[in-house]
């Protein structure tokens, strides 16, 4: 009895815990009798009665009912005021009322007419297709009439500067300096606005000299606040790296090594030098302010991830060039740039000029460990970097300096050729006919030749000699040595996407040469890409095509193609020519590519004989493997009419330069009153004509 006497005095005690906790009685109690919406109507008396009796209410638990005068209209709980006799604002009015302050607001700031006229301009003018020509001339002449004077108000306001941007886009050359000139003294502050910044970019665009020389020696001396600046600093950077001449980079640049830079500019007269090394030459006190105020500036735009800055990449090669190897500096550098968090740092750099030498160079003073954590950064990108014309040359860099072999091929070819995921395919048409992508293949087979390094790749080269000669005190393994265990790392890749698209890659100058340098070098069974490169030549080379439009058009039998005849030649002399020996280097393995091209076209060998490609013909009867030579010079003496007939005849590339030759001279005889026209007729009639292959395919048979 004593235990059930506790618990009823606990949930009592439980009981008025809840109801002080939560309200008073006669909310509790409303709660609990009142449910639902419910209108009560009383008489006064009993008002009055209720009123009385509202203590006894308050002591019994009887439940308060408002009454009707007493409750809230629905409106006027949800905040809305009422619209009453009273005089109070309806909801609409004050809305109409708040709109119409805020427009006299609008009007009461400077050039406000100006600015909206303006819009409205702006608004018909950017529509450009539906504006015609002359009316849009009109609307540009009324902008300008409303700018001219005012343009420095206008730039800054961030729905007048479209207009602006829209004058210029539309504007003449005199406008255009006459904007220019009118901004002079303010293209800093505009370089930090938000949407002024763009104006620069609109006058920069053009490519005038005297708009250039008149918008960047403003950002002399303000490069450290404006490179730090979220705004400014991209504007700056777009206008070093592409509008910026020599001299004004090297003015912008030379800020990066001390203060003094800054204040104390170079003669507008004297040519500027942003050559670190020859700086601290002429003034070697410089030398640790210099790099300090260097690494200072570098680091911390590291640190605040602003790393796609060309101006900052070649400030951090300056920087690096002027290290001694092996120096504490030069650590700390080395590791500040390996842990950027992320790999932004590297993977930006990639893609300039200066970011991709410093990144080589790391490469080629690094250890084995700084070279396996710098390459591994560059995860998932080599494929773009293998295209881009700085970048492919860490491929480059990563393929003569890494001894570890079985890291660098695992790490970079299957992102070149593929993964298996059925692209691999469209990737060998890229990197065959890519000037930089095809690099990262046939370097590792051509070395540095000429053709794969023409004029336009010099700077690889001598980048190339740079890490070359670093690397005889940084790299055990022999670099022969390291290009065969390369080799042989991709060949099979590589042969197995050759014999499944082989069309395609025949169907280019480049891609028949990157079919004939892989099968020409790689190691392995080539038998099944040999097979696919030789089915390309199937058909009937003199077919004509169907009459039925196709879009786009067939292309042509591959005999018909100067790139298709060449390297079917190079395949059957199965080597190459060494320029040294004056002899031909065949390789090893035989390719005995003969035997497997002559079935293709055995029965349309005449065509080839007497076509385009009759040098390929000759190639068979030259080739010291053919095993079917005596059965071709058969087929051959069957036909030596056609052969003799295209022997002498013009061909058909022959008369379409006849031609060409004939209009030239046509047209060079009438600007100088036909002078001359014999003597060009005389050098036309002394060409040769007739198949150059057929000939020599004649003089084999007799």
């Amino acid at each position: 009895m004593a235990t059930k006497t506790a618990s009823a005095a606990a949930g009592a005690k439980r009981k008025a815990s809840s109801t002080g906790k939560h309200g008073s009685d006669d909310r509790a109690k409303k709660a609990r009798t009142v449910t639902g919406k419910q209108r009560v109507t009383f008489d006064n008396d009993d008002v009055k009665s209720d009123s009385d009796s509202s203590d006894d209410d308050s002591v019994d638990g009887g439940a308060e009912v408002e009454s009707k005068e007493s409750k809230a209209p629905k409106w006027e709980k949800k905040g809305k005021k009422s619209d009453t006799p009273t005089g109070t604002q309806t909801s609409r009015e004050a809305h109409a009322k708040q709109k119409q302050l805020a427009a006299e607001r609008k009007a009461a700031k400077p050039l406000a007419d100006e600015v909206q006229r303006t819009k409205k301009l702006w608004e018909k003018l950017r529509r450009k297709s539906h504006v015609p020509k002359e009316e849009r001339q009109q609307l540009v002449d009324e902008l300008y009439s409303i700018i001219t004077g005012k343009i420095k108000d206008f730039v800054l306001k961030h729905d007048a500067v479209r207009a602006v941007q829209t004058a210029i886009k539309y504007s003449t050359p005199a406008q255009r300096k006459q904007i220019a000139k009118e901004l002079q003294g303010t293209y800093a502050q505009l370089a930090e606005s938000r949407y002024a910044k763009f104006l620069i970019g609109k006058l920069l665009v053009q490519n005038d000299d005297e708009i250039r020389d008149i918008i960047i020696p403003e950002f002399y001396g303000k490069v450290r606040k404006l490179i730090n600046h979220p705004e400014a600093s991209w504007i700056l950077d777009d206008i070093y790296r592409g509008v910026a001449t020599k001299d004004q980079k090297a003015r912008l640049l030379r800020e990066w090594y001390g203060p003094e830079f800054a204040l104390f500019k170079v003669d507008s007269n004297a040519e500027a030098t942003a050559d670190l090394a020859q700086i601290l030459a002429e003034e070697p006190s410089k030398r640790a302010t210099a790099l300090k105020y260097c690494f200072d500036m570098s680091n911390g735009l590291i640190q605040k991830k602003l790393t796609g800055f060309t101006m900052l990449h070649d400030a951090m090669l300056q920087y690096f060039l002027n290290l001694k190897p092996g120096s504490e500096e030069l650590k700390e550098f080395t590791e500040i740039i390996k842990e950027d968090e992320g790999g932004d740092l590297l993977k930006n750099m990639a893609f300039t000029k200066s970011g991709a030498r410093l990144v080589c160079l790391l490469l080629a003073n690094g250890n084995a460990k700084d070279r396996k954590q710098l390459i591994r950064t560059f995860k998932d990108t080599f494929q773009l970097m293998s295209g881009d014309p700085y970048g492919h040359m860490i491929i480059l860099a990563a393929y003569d300096l890494i001894d570890d072999t079985v890291l660098t091929s695992k790490t970079i070819f299957p992102e070149l050729i593929g993964k298996g995921d059925g692209n691999e395919a469209g990737n060998l048409i890229f990197l065959a006919n890519n000037l930089n992508a095809r690099t990262t293949i046939l370097y590792l087979f051509e070395g540095r030749s000429k053709s794969l390094f023409p004029a336009s790749h010099s700077n690889d080269l001598a980048l190339l000699d740079e890490i070359h000669e670093i690397r005889k005190t940084t790299s055990k393994k022999e670099p022969e040595i390291r290009r065969k265990e390369l080799v042989a790392a991709i060949s099979a890749q590589l042969l197995s996407v050759v014999a499944a698209s082989p069309n395609d890659l025949v169907s280019t100058s480049f891609g028949c040469q990157f079919a004939a340098e892989v099968l020409l070098s790689t190691v392995g069974d080539k038998s099944a890409a040999l097979e696919a490169i030789a089915s390309t030549a199937g058909g009937n080379p003199n077919a004509s095509p169907e009459d039925v439009e196709v879009h786009p058009p067939p292309p042509p039998h591959i005999s018909h193609t100067p790139h298709g005849g060449k390297m079917f030649k190079t395949l059957i002399a199965g080597g190459r020519f060494d320029k040294a020996t004056g002899e031909l280097q065949r390789v090893d393995p035989p390719l005995n590519f003969a035997d497997i091209l002559y079935p293709v076209i055995e029965e349309h060998v005449v065509q080839w004989a007497t076509g385009p490609s009759s040098f390929t013909i000759l190639a068979l009867l030259e080739a010291p493997d053919f095993s079917s030579k005596d059965k071709l010079i058969k087929v051959l003496k069957k036909s030596k009419k056609e052969l003799e007939k295209a022997a002498t005849e013009q061909t058909l590339a022959q008369k379409e330069k006849e031609k060409a030759d004939e209009e030239a001279a046509a047209a060079a005889d009438d600007k100088t009153n036909k002078k001359g026209k014999g003597k060009k007729n005389k050098e036309a009639k002394g060409k040769p004509k007739g198949n150059a292959g057929t000939k020599l395919v004649l003089e084999k048979l007799n």
